[in-house]
């Protein structure tokens, strides 16, 4: 027996076969025993190890994850290599090796080509007492990085940090900070720590480790395909599940506020939307439609002014308190019903806002409390009864929907699953709390994934059921992307501080596998400007985020009580907030086909939407560790504003104009252009090199955005929503200065049948030393697909304007067609 390691033939038993040095396993699995610690090391895919650790006394492991869905795939075994010596055993698959040293234990990952990774440095497992947990173990596992390694992830965490290096952070959910446990690395892999429960990041002089409060056993999942970014992700989504297609209209322009008070107050704010041609497809109904708070969460239309019912004895107790003051005449809109097909009659979509928890009145409270579904937590709204429910818990989840089938036959577009973390005012003891997956200290970060999926996979099974299942939920899990759930970063504050921490926040989200994400436009409490709108500091504001939105996965528009953030309260045509933020949504809507084709890379390719620096210039040092700049799908790099320029605030919150038309005015904002590339300036269609810092003056109407060269972007027409014209006729920009490519994505717009293959692809490839772009064979079909279009193509075109002229006109019938454009 050597020292260190249990051995039975040269230390390693290979699910029970000793396996010759140099073989191909027989298994993808190796389980090891050191003096102390029993060690599983598992590949799942070629680019996916996992790593268990327990104590040698531990009974057989019957851990089940909340966020991994793959299984190890069992036609790996044959492609996975072992070998050993007297200080290592090393299995390898064809992306990379893992090496177990016989002494330690510690495991080493290393490339294909044999360059390391990481290295582990020890594991930590202590036995619990003395609470609801006691004989389970606190855990912890460090690794060893390179002195000058960037890390990122770890959810989005309200902080400017875009790398986590020498930081000390909970993992532990609340409003506005999710807390996912993976890292990844700018070497291109990642480390998924597969614990649900409270938890630390800690990087420090002894290296960088994750611990647990409670578990079963140290676990984790390594992540390594080519070195790349795209690789690491495309392995997250392999192991958690792929990302779902959201509909087309869901990418252009929402508008939300706390709160429309009737049915009448939404519809007419829609209504002023049409007048003014400002482009909308989403509009928003927040809570209290179904009451006061006593009746919180009801899922059904119990607040008298949504169902004609204002003046009726029978229903005044459920007119919240801030309503008793309004008029009582009859409403335009009679129902939730007419109301839906009022939004849907003017071409928009209605999301509804649905809670985890429920009031004391509710009909859910008492089928939750029947089978001992309810958390008696201390939650938002306080001293109204209302608890959360047990998500964890699949007979509660089963209530759930059928509950929310009120209002899903209402024909809702959307859910909205507010306080998913969820709203906890925490006491002592409520860690104890066993829910019917373990204590709440054990699994409480997998809330907002287990709600969710319970909603997706509900309306997903529903007979008859053709809409894409579309949730906006306020936290998030790792795995969240694989049911129909986008995130939004929370209720914050409205401030420049506020902005500079949105954007490494949602960076490092996304990083973390889920692509979809996007911020309340302008912060959520408009506190610190007196809730004005036309306060000039908050204008301002407003507008550098509406712009920074335009390049968000997601684009809504949103703010809380008293304050109203419709674009006609910040002015009218001719005052530059108002011409901005509108000239901003026109664009975003231009810019459609090419947002949508980007979702349909991250559905069928993974990939992402918001790419940190490091996704696409790993090897530029600067770079990779800006906060502040980022690539919007693959083409766009973008800086949004985060200072105030021309604008101050007083010591009474009021804001004074700088320059009198901030649209003359030229204030600098420094950007950096990454290396490796040029870059033509979006809006004057300058072409610069890579590699260099500049100024770049920004009027209000203008943010530092810039096109890689090689760029190929699809801009479609001018319209008030997502499908009021078809794209038979895109312009197609081309931006020289490299070889570039890019595939434009179709489908129905809104149901499954991409899954089963009816979508259309068409690849555009750019040759620059020939000057020619190849628009290729077109793949895939769908119903309704257009058969004949029209691409008019120009060379380096300038902002959201429709050219004068056009270098090239083609007509397409998807089949190829190379054209040449001459300088």
């Amino acid at each position: 027996m050597r020292t260190g390691i249990l051995l039975k033939r040269c230390a390693v038993m290979l699910l029970g076969l000793t396996v010759a040095s140099g073989l191909w396993a027989q298994s993808s699995k190796a389980e090891v025993k050191t003096q102390t610690v029993k060690l599983t090391v598992e590949y799942y895919a070629p680019e996916i190890v996992r790593v268990v650790k327990q104590p040698l006394d531990a009974a057989p492991l019957k851990k089940e994850s909340f966020s991994v869905i793959l299984k190890p795939d069992k036609q790996l075994a044959g492609h996975i290599r072992m070998s050993e010596d007297d200080k290592a055993i090393l299995l390898a698959s064809d992306k990379m090796t893992v090496r177990i040293d016989r002494q330690s234990g510690n495991l080493t990952f290393t490339d294909a080509g044999g360059k390391v990774l990481v290295s582990e440095k020890n594991a930590q497992m202590t036995v619990r007492e003395g609470d609801a947990d006691a004989g389970r173990l606190r855990v912890g596992q460090t690794w060893m990085l390179d002195a000058d390694e960037a890390v990122f992830g770890l959810g989005q965490l309200r902080d400017t940090a875009m790398t986590w290096r020498g930081r000390d952070m909970e993992l532990w959910n609340h409003n506005t900070y999710t807390a996912i446990p993976y890292v990844t690395s700018e070497k291109g892999y990642g480390i998924y720590w597969d614990n649900a429960g409270r938890s630390r990041f800690t990087d420090n002089q002894d290296g960088m480790t994750f611990t647990s409060e409670v578990a079963e056993c140290v676990d984790y999942y390594f992540l390594f395909d080519d070195g790349t970014q795209d690789g690491v992700i495309a392995a997250i989504r392999h192991l958690s599940g792929q990302a779902t297609m959201f509909p087309l209209w869901t990418m252009g322009h929402w508008q939300c506020r706390e709160r429309y008070k009737t049915s009448d107050e939404l519809c007419e704010v829609l209504d002023r939307y049409r007048e003014l041609r400002i482009p909308l497809d989403g509009i928003v109904q927040d809570w209290q439609y179904w009451g006061c708070d006593s009746n919180w969460n009801a899922m059904r239309f119990e607040n008298p002014y949504y169902i004609n019912k204002v003046g009726d004895p029978q229903w005044a107790k459920y007119l919240p308190k801030d309503l008793k003051a309004l008029p009582s005449a009859s409403p335009r809109i009679k129902s939730p019903q007419a109301m839906a097909e009022y939004v849907h009659q003017n071409h928009a979509h209605l999301m509804i806002s649905i809670w985890a928890s429920f009031g004391p009145w509710t009909e859910p409270y008492a089928k939750m409390k029947k089978i001992g579904a309810l958390l008696p937590f201390d939650t938002w709204p306080r001293n109204n009864g209302v608890m959360p429910y047990d998500a964890f818990n699949p007979k509660a989840r089963d209530i759930y929907w059928q509950q929310l089938t009120n209002l899903y036959k209402i024909g809702f577009d959307a859910w909205w699953t507010d306080s998913t973390e969820p709203d906890h005012f925490e006491a002592p003891g409520d860690d104890d709390y066993k829910t019917y997956a373990g204590t709440w200290r054990s699994v409480k970060n997998a809330f907002p994934l287990m709600t969710n999926k319970g909603i997706y996979e509900h309306q997903r099974a529903t007979k008859g059921n053709t809409k894409r299942s579309v949730q906006m939920t306020r936290s998030g899990t790792f795995g969240l992307q694989h049911y129909g759930t986008f995130s939004w970063s929370g209720d914050i504050n409205a401030s420049w501080k506020e902005m500079k921490n949105q954007v490494p926040s949602g960076l490092n989200y996304t990083l973390c596998g889920i692509p979809f994400w996007n911020t309340d436009l302008g912060g959520f409490f408009y506190w610190d400007y007196n809730n004005d709108p036309k306060n000039p500091a908050l204008q301002e504001l407003q507008t550098r985020w509406m712009q920074w939105g335009t390049f968000m996965p997601l684009m809504r528009n949103h703010c809380s009580s008293p304050m109203v953030s419709e674009l006609w309260h910040f002015g009218h045509e001719g005052d530059w907030a108002y011409d901005v933020m509108k000239r901003y949504i026109e664009m975003r809507y231009r810019l459609l086909p090419y947002i949508y084709s980007t979702a349909g890379d991250v559905v069928q390719h993974s990939g992402s939407m918001m790419r940190p620096l490091v996704m696409d210039f790993a090897r530029d040092r600067k770079a990779i560790r800006l906060n502040d700049e980022y690539m919007f799908g693959r083409q766009l790099l973008v800086k949004p504003v985060t200072d105030p320029l021309y604008t101050w605030k007083d010591d009474k919150r009021q804001g004074h104009l700088i320059y009198p038309d901030p649209r003359q005015a030229a204030a600098p904002v420094s950007v950096y252009l990454p290396e490796g590339c040029d870059w033509y300036d979006f809006f004057t269609g300058e072409r610069l090199k890579g590699g260099q810092t500049l100024q770049r003056p920004c009027p209000i109407d203008e943010m530092p955005v810039y096109v890689r060269s090689g760029s190929i972007v699809p801009f479609g027409p001018f319209v008030q929503y997502s499908d009021e014209q078809p794209w038979d006729n895109l312009e197609i920009r081309v931006y020289p200065g490299a070889d570039g490519q890019f595939t434009l994505y179709e489908d129905e717009g809104d149901n499954y049948n991409y899954e089963q293959g009816q979508f259309s692809e068409i690849p555009f490839t750019w040759d620059d030393a020939r000057r020619t772009l190849t628009i290729g064979q077109r793949r895939g079909s769908f119903s309704g697909m257009l058969q004949q279009r029209r691409f008019s193509i120009v060379v380096g075109a300038k902002g959201a304007a429709v050219p004068q002229r056009f270098d090239r006109v083609v007509d397409y019938d998807g089949h190829e067609v190379s054209v040449q454009i001459s300088e």
